[in-house]
């Protein structure tokens, strides 16, 4: 059976490619699902990418991680990184690995961006590496 590896990503994320393209760059969260995919393909690895702008839909994905068997959660929870209690108690309950991943390096921006609720409760954090932040956290995932 293959291990899956469940790809969650926040809110505004669905707006990559415009959105703050001098931020976040100018590839879509389409284009990096495509490199997640064939990078996944090649680490024996499946995947479940998704988005959402719903806080709760992000808890509630996080179980189905657990209920599932997930290998690990990869978690971009985007702005909810930063205050969402309910994301780190997801985290903390559901016993898969969550590695957190940021397109930028929220310690490089805004004061508000520098505290996170989820790297309270990830494993590893892979930040500022643009798109291949989840190609990074990808292959970190295979090794747990």
């Amino acid at each position: 059976m293959t291990a899956t590896v469940f790809i969650l990503n926040g809110p505004n994320l669905n707006l990559l490619g415009t959105r703050e393209p001098a931020i976040y760059g100018t590839a879509t969260l389409a284009d990096i699902e495509a490199r997640a995919r064939a990078r996944a393909a090649e680490l024996g690895l499946a995947i479940e990418f998704r988005q959402t702008n719903h806080e709760g839909v992000l808890v509630d994905w996080l179980h189905e991680a657990r209920a599932a068997g997930a290998k690990a959660v990869l978690l971009n929870a985007a702005a909810y990184t930063h205050t969402s209690v309910a994301l780190l108690d997801a985290i903390l309950a559901i016993g898969v690995p969550v590695i957190e991943v940021h397109l930028s390096d929220p310690a490089t921006r805004e004061p508000f961006r520098h505290l996170s609720y989820v790297g309270m409760g990830a494993v590893a954090e892979v930040k500022g590496l643009g798109p291949d932040s989840y190609i990074v956290a990808l292959e970190q995932a295979a090794t747990l």
